[in-house]
């Protein structure tokens, strides 16, 4: 019956969102770590959902003028590019395993631009948040996007310095509302798996240290937070001190731990799910 409810709802999702327009078209980023990732062959066939990716300023300056450069010399791409596309295409390859969601295999990036193209994905994907410095024509349209009805989804910032960064514009998009810890009944632990059985699923600095977290002892606890709406909806799902991005990056790798990778795609579907039935 789940998955009937989240084929049905959809197109909801996306008229929740209110009038929508014309999507932009479909375009490949310069990134942190790939270059000239092959697409999949059905990339242009049309799908019911989409999984946008967000690209925000961020603490370097990026995009207007950012004091990185790459070893090569080129701009920096931004902080939002870590793991992509690599990460997003195994993900989306996991939404059509795992659901009968009609996903499109490849991922949207949108921006906070002014323009309406935000409204056309009822899911936002947000990586390295800790190192997000959001405008503030960015945050009057980030909240905009969440109280329309909007999802976001944001993973791979650790310890208490990338927190008090990724607070000090997630508090500025919501002054007025708290950030919680999720409790372990919610229902975007239970909406198709039941996750009873959370833990940290480590970033691939693994592979060279061991070590399943990142950024010192205050990287250690895993914290699953968010904000909720008027109504109960949590509009905003944060997973901090974990790297989700890099489990779906690195699930055809060997190396990685067959337990991380599943329970990273698990809250995954969960909390697409959820968006779309909630």
């Amino acid at each position: 019956m789940r998955v009937r409810i989240v084929l049905s709802s959809c197109f909801l999702g996306v008229l929740l969102l209110g009038a929508v327009s014309a999507q932009k078209p479909f375009k490949e980023w310069p990134a942190i770590e790939y270059e000239g990732f092959a697409l999949p062959k059905d990339a242009n066939q049309p799908a019911e959902w989409t999984r946008a990716r967000l690209r925000y300023s961020d603490e370097t300056g990026y995009p207007n003028r950012s004091r990185f450069r790459m070893n090569d010399g080129s701009a920096f791409p931004g902080y939002w590019t870590m793991d992509y596309p690599r990460s997003d295409r195994h993900l989306l390859a996991g939404v059509r395993r795992l659901t009968r969601i009609d996903s499109r295999s490849v991922e949207q990036v949108v921006t906070l631009d002014g323009t309406d193209d935000v409204y056309n994905f009822p899911v936002m994907y947000g990586v390295e948040v800790g190192h997000w410095m959001l405008s503030d024509e960015e945050v009057k349209q980030f909240r905009d996007y969440l109280l329309r009805g909007g999802f976001f989804m944001c993973d791979d910032f650790h310890g208490d310095l990338e927190w008090d960064q990724f607070t000090r514009s997630m508090n500025r998009v919501f002054p007025d509302r708290q950030i919680v810890d999720l409790k372990d009944d919610d229902a975007i632990f239970h909406v198709l798996y039941d996750l009873d059985d959370k833990f940290q699923v480590p970033g691939a600095q693994y592979f060279d240290t061991g070590l399943t977290y990142e950024k010192g002892p205050s990287g250690k606890t895993p914290h699953w937070r968010g904000i909720y709406d008027d109504k109960g909806r949590l509009m905003v799902a944060i997973c901090h001190n974990m790297d989700l991005g890099d489990a779906w990056e690195h699930s055809d790798e060997p190396r990685y731990v067959e337990k991380w990778a599943s329970l990273a795609y698990r809250i995954a579907m969960n909390y697409f799910i959820y968006d779309l039935t909630h």
